[in-house]
Formats: C-alpha cells, structure tokens, sequence
C-alpha cells in the first residue's frame, strides 16, 4: 500500500488573516456583507466565505473592496504579500474545496477515467488497491448529484476524454466495461458532458489532464496534473494557456450522442 499523504489543515492562516482584515474594515466603516456584495456582484454567501477564511478572494475583488472601505492599499497589500514570491496561488489553495464551491467544471483526460465519475472497482485499481484512498474518491462524487448546502443545484460537468482511455485497461475487464457502461449513465444526467476527443494527430491536450473551475463569481482555477505532483493555478497567463488548449481540443471532439455511441462500440469491441 503506498504511504499515506499527509492531510491539508482544515483552517488556513493566511486566509483567516485576510478574512479577518477585510471584516475589521467593512465593520468599522458600518458596512454590511450584503453591500459589498451587491457592490461585487458576489453571493453574500460567497462574501461571507471570503470574511470567514474559507475561500480566497480574486484581486479585483480584493481592489474593488479597498478602494470602497478606502483602505489605501491594505487589503491589497496583505493579498500580495500572501501571493509573493512568484507561486500563482498560495500553497493553502484547497483544491477540493474549490471543485465542491465550483459552479461549472470541465475536465480534460488522455490517460483515465476521471475522478468523479470512476466506479469503486475502477478508483481501487488504479490506486493500487489503496482502499481509503478509494473510498476518499469516491465520496467526492457527490458533489455531482446532491444539492448543496445552500440549495443550490450541482455543477455543471464537462468531461473532454481521450478515446485511448476508453481502451487503457485499468483493472480487469470487467473493471472496464463497468466503468465506460458507467460513463455512459452519468453522461446522461443533465449537469453532465461527456465527450470524446479523437485521440489522431498532435495537439495540445498531449501536454497533461487538467480540470478547470468556474466559480459562481466567474473567477476561475485551474489543477493540472505533472509528474511530480498536482499545480492549482489562477494565474492569467497560465489560464490563458488552458483556455487556448481546451478550442483546441473541443474541436476535435464528438458530439454527445456520437460520444456515447462510441463509448458503447468501445464497450462492444474491446470489453466484451
């Protein structure tokens, strides 16, 4: 069994201190939450999110609040100094965190099933049997189908898949074919994309798998996948780069009805 990874802090201290400071300012101005935003055109839970520690905020959020507290700089400055040193988001960047608030994902595989919609028996065999590790997995799943805590409805998925991982044996073959069959039923919920990218020629998409968010205030982030480990982005040249990567590669997908007929003749010719 591979050794554990450390788990991330439930609480980050960078956050909590920007939270705090912004919070500070609307208060001793005697503005309230539901004013920024409108101001914002943030979600009051969003800003609350922001206050608390929970969820970073973008720089023009972050310069639109201090020149309207008239902070002259501050919460600018502390942003900053929390994004120095050239990383493009600071490491408390919980990545989880961001797929569950997201409002719209779009992922792109060339090697595996993603995620998020991997059965248990696929997820344990590509984890090498780790079974916390799977299970982890797949509790994530939920975040597709179950309201959210403020009743809103789930994200919106899309799934951009290299038709060699429909051929890539992970597990037994029974482990495939329940997986694409799987694949297919989830590709028929109506949050949910699935579409195939035709795996002939050179494109950009060769370069690694990655996911997008878009969060409800339109900001958006992005996780992509190395061989050393994961790089969570929002940086506007490296989103600049995905965005050119993902015209690229949706031009060469099918269609959904064509993809779930693929996935099918896959299921047919190599899995049964």
């Amino acid at each position: 069994m591979p050794p554990r990874r450390p788990r991330r802090p439930s609480e980050s201290p960078a956050l909590i201190a920007f939270g705090r400071q912004m919070r500070r300012l609307r208060e001793a101005k005697g503005i309230k939450q539901e004013t920024i935003a409108h101001l914002t055109q943030v979600s009051g839970p969003q800003v609350s999110k922001i206050e608390n520690g929970k969820k970073r905020a973008t720089r023009a959020f972050v310069e639109f609040v201090d020149e309207y507290l008239e902070a002259n700089g501050a919460l600018i400055n502390l942003w900053e100094d929390l994004n120095k040193d050239g990383h493009p988001v600071p490491i408390w960047f919980d990545w989880p965190q961001i797929e569950a608030d997201a409002a719209m994902l779009i992922t792109y595989q060339h090697s595996v099933i993603p995620g998020l919609v991997q059965t248990p028996a696929y997820a344990l065999a590509i984890l090498h049997g780790n079974q916390e590790a799977a299970d982890a997995r797949i509790s994530r799943q939920k975040i597709l189908k179950d309201p959210r805590e403020d009743g809103s409805s789930p994200p919106i998925y899309v799934i951009l898949l290299d038709e060699q991982a429909l051929y890539r044996q992970v597990g037994t073959p029974e482990t495939m074919r329940e997986q694409l069959e799987h694949l297919v039923e989830m590709g028929m919920l109506p949050n949910i994309t699935v579409q195939v990218v035709l795996g002939s020629g050179e494109h950009d998409g060769n370069m690694g798998a990655f996911v997008v968010a878009t969060m409800e205030d339109r900001s958006e982030v992005a996780y992509i996948e190395t061989a050393v480990r994961p790089l969570t982005t929002d940086d506007p040249a490296d989103m600049s780069v995905v965005a050119r990567t993902l015209v690229d590669l949706r031009s060469r997908t099918l269609t959904k009805e064509m993809s779930r007929e693929f996935i099918r003749k896959a299921v047919q010719e190599k899995w049964t």
